[in-house]
């Protein structure tokens, strides 16, 4: 069992500390990647988007419609671009629709 440490320490930094210290990034890279897609892309996106999942640096996006597979590879780039500013951080290096 960790040592209690008597700093005071905020809501936010506690689980940052929590999440360091169990190694848990990872995991909350993929959550945060998924919430991001959902943000940026917008309902009419979301509708046909069937799965989303990080593997490594990769982004692989299962959608419904080859349609909207097709237009959204043209500007795929600009899709990665958007993903790491709203992160924060450069996790997406590449992008697959399926």
């Amino acid at each position: 069992m960790a040592k209690r440490k008597n700093d005071n320490l905020s809501m936010g930094e506690a689980l940052n500390e929590f999440i360091k210290e169990n190694c848990l990034q990872h995991g909350m890279d993929k959550v945060d990647v998924r919430e991001a897609w959902q943000n940026l892309m917008g309902n009419g996106v979301n509708n046909y988007t069937t799965g989303i999942e990080l593997r490594g640096e990769t982004l692989f996006v299962a959608l419904s419609s080859s349609v909207l597979r097709e237009e959204l590879s043209l500007g795929k780039t600009k899709i990665v671009t958007m993903l790491n500013e709203e992160l924060g951080k450069d996790l997406v290096k590449k992008l697959v629709l399926r």
